[in-house]
């Protein structure tokens, strides 16, 4: 077995972890502004190889509800128009030859509070993932009790300290998340 130490640092970790994978994940989601981020996921057919297209093009914000896609090999601006129409963004690229630009219309009311209830739903899967580690080490601390390696008053000490880990990270999950609403439902 690790030592404890090592467990309760590797736990604590992978909960970080957990907050940092949604902030990564809720860039992705459209707000009102245009964001980089909203085309991470997009992956285009580029000599027979799904491609990210962050490594394919510059992509620049022009203004507020403008996203400018310059590709470095110009010959792949038909793959990259019809990667981004398949990733269902909601908006259709226009190409001029050089550059794709992507227009964001403003979003409707109804649009943001189904944003809102995505967001909810997938903080709430994050949540779940962070009490899955708490879960996890909590089994491995109560096995080694069983088996002698650490005292009964030293596993309690261990569950307080868990404890504080897995409600500080869901309190950096649910700031997060606030501020995503937050974001979304401001006009």
């Amino acid at each position: 077995m690790e030592s404890i130490n090592e467990l309760l640092s590797k736990t604590k970790q992978n909960m970080a972890q957990v907050a940092q994978k949604l902030n990564k994940d809720l860039g992705t989601l459209r707000t009102g502004r245009a964001n980089p981020q909203m085309l991470e996921n997009v992956r285009v057919e580029y000599y027979g190889v799904p491609t990210p297209l962050k490594n394919m093009a510059v992509i620049n914000v022009a203004d507020a509800k403008t996203l400018e896609i310059q590709p470095w090999d110009v010959s792949s601006i038909k793959e990259i128009e019809k990667a981004l129409q398949q990733a269902d963004l909601g908006v259709t690229p226009m190409n001029d030859g050089k550059i794709i630009r992507i227009i964001f219309p403003p979003m409707t009311e109804d649009r943001r509070k189904m944003l809102t209830k995505t967001i909810s739903k997938m903080s709430e899967d994050y949540k779940v993932a962070v009490r899955n580690e708490r879960r996890d080490i909590l089994e491995k601390l109560k096995k080694g009790q069983k088996a002698g390696e650490i005292t009964e008053d030293d596993l309690k000490r261990y569950e307080v300290q868990i404890q504080k880990d897995t409600d500080a990270t869901i309190g950096e999950i649910e700031k997060i998340v606030a501020a995503k609403e937050k974001e979304i439902m401001t006009i």
